[in-house]
């Protein structure tokens, strides 16, 4: 987990404060919730529970309603405290951290007598451990739209900044691996170079690994050839053009590619008195935005 400023942790928290996440498997995953670790604290006992979701003003736990914890609340005040536990992958110890909440609302969970889904409020701010967390997945989640087609080229750098672990790969074309070379990558698809005849090629179903470093992890991801180029100078060769079938791009993938996108992300370049003051009077200096390719 990379270490962000207080600005951008604000941003973060004032962007996506009100957005709830539901804990499905996936998320669990890239998030890196130690689920045996998470447990409400009241009144210095210390209570299971599952994290059923999260924003960073509320929570929705699930207990076991026959434990005993509904009377400690009541001595309480209704105010508990939130145990969350992260494994961060260049430490080795999972981290934690308390949340204060009040209870302000229960009900039982798919109609079972037995358990019930509890919802916290949180009485103040949450530490920025988990709004960076949480705002890194909230953040590539909605810029895999926003930025979809935006296109990392394939570089010594971009291999650095991405932790790939090679350019060199597998494409799975019919169920069968074919070697292959990638040029670029995006939230919505990829291009590779590779050995074949474009007519066998074109339109088919394929399958792309690609293999990541720290932490080490490899993602299989479906989709469909949909352009194929000439390599200059190389008959033997094709550029093959990927679109991702959306419902399989991990979101581990996204992450890693919001990242880069965000590193490389420039700020405004401030002028110097002496560049304002050679500029014509009225006369404003305007940059057209930079215009992106896209994989389709």
């Amino acid at each position: 987990m990379g270490v962000l400023t207080s600005q951008q942790i604000t941003k973060y928290y004032e962007r996506y404060r009100t957005i709830s996440v539901t804990f499905t498997k996936e998320i669990i995953t890239a998030t890196g919730l130690v689920t045996q670790q998470v447990y409400l604290k009241c009144l210095g006992e210390a209570w299971p529970c599952v994290i059923y979701s999260t924003s960073f003003e509320e929570a929705k736990v699930i207990i076991n309603t026959k434990s005993g914890l509904y009377g400690k609340l009541q001595q309480a005040n209704n105010l508990v405290n939130l145990r969350y536990s992260f494994k961060i992958s260049d430490k080795t110890d999972p981290m934690f951290f308390f949340v204060s909440c009040r209870v302000v609302g229960s009900a039982p969970y798919q109609g079972s007598q037995d358990i019930s889904m509890m919802t916290l409020q949180f009485t103040q701010r949450p530490p920025d451990d988990l709004i960076e967390i949480m705002g890194r997945l909230l953040d590539a989640n909605i810029n895999s739209s926003k930025r979809r087609d935006e296109r990392i080229l394939i570089t010594p750098e971009s291999i650095r900044k991405l932790r790939l672990a090679a350019k060199e790969t597998v494409l799975y074309l019919q169920g069968v691996p074919r070697r292959c070379i990638l040029r670029d990558i995006s939230f919505s698809g990829a291009k590779t170079i590779m050995v074949g005849v474009a007519k066998f090629i074109a339109d088919k179903e394929v399958t792309l690994r690609l293999d990541f470093e720290d932490p080490r992890e490899s993602h299989i991801i479906g989709g469909k050839v949909v352009r194929i180029e000439d390599v200059e100078g190389r008959k033997e060769l094709v550029a093959v053009a990927i679109h991702f079938n959306e419902n399989q791009v991990p979101m581990n993938y996204k992450m890693r590619i919001n990242d880069y996108l965000s590193q490389i992300r420039t700020e405004p370049r401030t002028e110097t008195a002496e560049e304002t003051a050679q500029k014509p009077q009225g006369n404003q200096d305007t940059k057209e935005p930079e215009k992106h390719e896209t994989n389709k």
